[in-house]
Order: C-alpha cells, then structure tokens, then sequence
C-alpha cells in the first residue's frame, strides 16, 4: 500500500526534510564544481605559497604561480607537461588520492541533498526504475569536467604542451568511479542495491577490499623501512642540492606527492617481476641493475646494484600473507563455517584484489626526464599475472584458516 501514497507521505525521517530534496541538476552540478574546485584552490595556495618561500617573490609574478599550481593538479589529473622540451607523464598519485577524497566527500553531500527525488525503497523494490543516481553522477561529471577545461585553458602554453582530453578522461572516470558510489551511498539507494545482493557477493567485495588494504600497507611498510635503513644517503641528497630553509620545505613537499607511486614500485617489487628506473635496468627481488639515477632523495630506498642477498627471495612471500591476513579479518567480521565459502570469500576476493592492484600498476609510471629516464614504470603485465597468482592463493589460505578457527569457536545455533 505505500507504494500507492504521494512521495512526501511515504518518505521517512530525514528524506522528508526539504533539504533532501533539493534541485537535482543544479545540486549536482554545483557539487562538481566545488569537488574540482576545492582541491584546485589548494593547489593554487601552496604554489603562491612556495613562490614566496623559494624565492621571496623576487622573480616572476603571481600568476606565473598560479598557472604552477593549475598545472599541478592537471598532472594529478593524467594530463603529463613538457617541461624545457621534456616530457614528463608521471602522475602524482597522492594528489589524485586528494581528488578522489573530495569527490567522495562532496558526493556524499550531494547524494544527501537529493535523496528526497525519485521513487521511495518499495517502489524500487517493485522493478519500478529510478534515475536518481545516474543523473545525479551525469551532472557532477559535467561540472568537474567544466573546472577540468577551465584549468587547462588557463593554465596550458605551447611550452607546457597539457593533454587535455587526458585529463578529462581522468575527470569523468574519478567522478563516476569515485563520485557515483559516493552520492548512491549518501542517497541511499546503495543500501537498497546492496541489500539484493547475496551475502556471498558482499562478503567477498569486503574481502578484496580488505586484501588490497592489507598489501598496501605491507608495500609502504617495506619502502619506509628501506628509505629508513639508507636515510643518510636521502639526507646526503638534499645536502648537495644546497637548498634554502623555504626551498627545502617545497621540495618535501613535492616528494611526498609521489609516496603512492613509491608504494606500488615497492608492491611490483614485492611480487617478484619488479620495476625499471630508465632505460635497461631492472630492481626485483633476484636482480638489481641500475645505472646513474637523478638527485631524489626516494631513491635512497633502492638497493645496490650488482649481486642480491640470498634472504631479499624470501621477501616473495610477504604479499600472499597479507593477502592471507587481510582475508582473515575480513571474514572475521562475516563468519562462516562452511568450508566452500570460506574458500570462495577469500580466494575471489583474492584474485580481484589482484586484478585491481594490477591495474593501479600501470598508472604509478612514466617519464620523469630526458633520455633513459622516460621509462621509469612498473612491469605491468607481468605485475598483474603475479598479482592475480599471489593474492588469490593467500586469500584462499587465509579464508580456509579463519573457516577451521570459527568452526572450532562458534557454536551451532539450533
């Protein structure tokens, strides 16, 4: 019977507040703009920032700042610069981590504001088709898109020599892969998705997760310590470099920018085929060649090149037991005591984490330079095969371990 009521009797709580119903388009739309906006002002800040520090504003003008800073979060967005003839397509993943959390926030806020449209959940539940959501992502991708072109007109020479469509590319899929879930969670249709899946899917969708967090932080754990472990060369860097106090802040600040590309360098490393640093060279776990590299104080993390300790092979295993152990948390939280699905839970959610990691493989290189250094990547391909292998194996593991720990301490319910 509810189904038959007007909308504003059958909605509940807070979706009857006329704040949930706002205009749709325009809330939409307006959220892109700031979701692109707010971390672009950012970048725009820290740059002026560091003109003054560098340099005391002696050189230049604020504009040339600003084009700086516009330019940098392009990069973040995929669009590569040329830099005195030089291409650089590296992307700074951290600043697109930032972009990807503002369009979550800003999504979630947008979903929140127009839950109130479409049809109510019994509706839904009756086949009744709701576009909601999918106008409601349409119109965020136009307004961070516009902000996209906006900054690349302003921002983009003939020296800098942007891609545009590379960076809306990068827009429109960062706002349907990360602003679309954002704004169906905070309109509440994921919960009535997801409640039609079967407990299986969900459970193994946590499990992925849970394995690709879990091998992420083991990937950072292990660059941190090799950085930690050769620190006097990184600070023997920067010493050379003679920067002032202002100029050395800006330049930490730069490297830090790259941490989540270092993380996944140290992921391929981990998983075996490993990762170039120019032109014919190789750092995996069984072999190191490397040549002359740049004055980067990350770099310091890099083993010595020639012959590898015999300990470094056994550094192989570390992926497949996280993968193991972030399984086994995630299915702690979801318990089974059925051999089968315990196998399925961690052994899919595996092999799609493996998928995923593989994937994210691919973006955490690319020229940094001239010469040999336009190919400074990870061995994708190969990354993937391993990935997939590894990963899938330690979540099934650790899901069949925690099924023969919970069918020892969980008793049956009659």
């Amino acid at each position: 019977m509810t189904s038959l009521l007007s909308a504003p009797a059958r909605l509940a709580g807070p979706v009857a507040d006329p704040r949930h119903r706002r205009p749709l388009v325009l809330v939409a739309a307006l959220g892109g703009v700031v979701a692109a906006g707010a971390l672009l002002v950012v970048c725009l800040g820290v740059a002026v920032t560091g003109w003054f520090l560098t340099d005391a504003a002696s050189h230049g003008a604020p504009r040339d700042a600003l084009r700086t800073g516009a330019l940098g979060w392009l990069m973040g967005h995929g669009s590569g610069i040329r830099i005195q003839g030089t291409a650089v397509t590296a992307v700074p993943l951290l600043l697109t981590l930032l972009a990807a959390w503002s369009c979550w926030r800003v999504g979630h806020r947008v979903g929140s504001s127009v839950s109130g449209h479409g049809p109510d959940a019994d509706q839904i539940a009756d086949g009744e088709r709701d576009w909601t959501v999918p106008v409601a992502v349409a119109c965020f991708a136009l307004g961070y898109v516009a902000i996209t072109l906006v900054a690349a007109s302003l921002a983009g020479t003939p020296q800098t020599a942007l891609s545009t469509s590379s960076a809306v590319g990068w827009s429109v899929f960062l706002t349907i892969a990360v602003g679309g879930p954002a704004i169906a969670v905070g309109s509440g249709r994921a919960a009535i998705w997801t409640a039609m899946l079967p407990g299986n899917l969900r459970a193994t969708a946590a499990s992925c997760r849970a394995v690709l967090r879990s091998v992420l932080l083991a990937s950072l754990v292990t660059f941190v310590v090799a950085l930690s472990v050769d620190i006097a060369t990184a600070i023997n860097v920067l010493s050379e470099l003679r920067l002032a106090t202002g100029e050395l802040v800006v330049f930490v600040v730069l490297s830090l920018l790259v941490l989540p590309n270092a993380t996944l360098f140290s992921a391929s490393y981990l998983l075996g085929p490993g990762f170039t640093v120019g032109a014919q060279t190789l750092v995996s776990p069984t072999v190191v060649v490397t040549g002359a590299l740049p004055a980067f104080p990350l770099l310091a993390a890099l083993p010595d090149s020639g012959p590898v300790p015999s300990w470094t092979v056994w550094l192989l295993a570390v992926p497949p037991l996280a993968a193991a152990l972030g399984a086994a948390l995630a299915q702690r939280r979801r318990p089974t005591v059925r051999w089968e699905e315990g196998a399925l839970r961690g052994c899919a959610g595996g092999v799609v984490a493996g998928l995923l990691l593989g994937w994210l493989a691919t973006l955490a290189g690319g020229a940094v330079g001239p010469g040999r250094m336009r190919f400074v990547e990870t061995l994708a391909s190969d990354v993937l095969v391993h990935a997939i292998t590894s990963l899938g194996i330690g979540g099934l593991v650790g899901g069949l371990l925690m099924t023969w720990w919970q069918r020892r301490t969980l008793r049956p319910t009659n």
